[in-house]
């Protein structure tokens, strides 16, 4: 029986784009086997793609819990980087290009130390858009929410149902408010004392 061409090693087989798993919020997954690669997994963001590279001969589900493992350490190492102002402000302007097709034009985007009692802010007379410094190191997608929350405000004062209506275009408007509300309800968790060593 003559030979796959895509199992060919140098010729990785991809599989077609798919939905990714549930909650993970990335919009596709594409996996890509390779024929060359014997043991090791690795991933990596491709715009709002995941691209999960993985041996040829994997089985389907060991397949789907390598994509939930990468997608997992992505995550995790996407929460631990805090972008500057500079980036956040490129942020904006990408999302306002992705989400409002650039309508939404912000003269400043900056991290703030003094909002202990919202995610962010905006003064639409200004253009101007605060976020506070304690959504650094939450994952990208909750970031990204609060972000077009106040690129909305730039297009639409208030939250009436004009308001939302623009949120809905955020594909991951419920999952971020569904994390931020944790939060939220954590911090209002009693604290327990420390453990005494005894």
């Amino acid at each position: 029986m003559p030979a796959d061409p895509l199992h060919r090693a140098g010729n990785p087989q991809r599989s077609m784009t798919s939905p990714p798993p549930p909650g993970s919020g990335v919009s596709a997954v594409e996996v890509r086997r390779s024929a060359r690669r014997r043991r090791t997994v690795s991933a990596y963001r491709e715009g709002d793609r995941t691209v999960v590279l993985i041996p040829a001969r994997m089985s389907e589900a060991e397949e789907q819990r390598w994509v939930n493992v990468m997608l997992d350490k992505l995550a995790a190492q996407e929460s631990k980087r805090v972008l500057g102002d500079a980036e956040l402000s490129e942020r904006a302007e990408r999302l306002s290009e992705q989400y409002f097709d650039g309508r939404a034009r912000p003269a400043s985007v900056r991290w703030v130390t003094n909002q202990n009692t919202r995610w962010g802010s905006c003064t639409p007379s200004e253009g101007s858009i605060r976020l506070s410094h304690r959504l650094q190191g939450m994952p990208e997608y909750v970031v990204d929410y609060v972000l077009v929350h106040e690129l909305a405000h730039l297009l639409v004062p208030g939250h009436g149902s004009d308001f939302w209506r623009l949120l809905e275009a955020y594909p991951r408007t419920e999952r971020a408010r569904g994390y931020l509300e944790g939060v939220v309800a954590a911090d209002r968790l009693p604290h327990l004392p420390a453990a005494r060593d005894e």
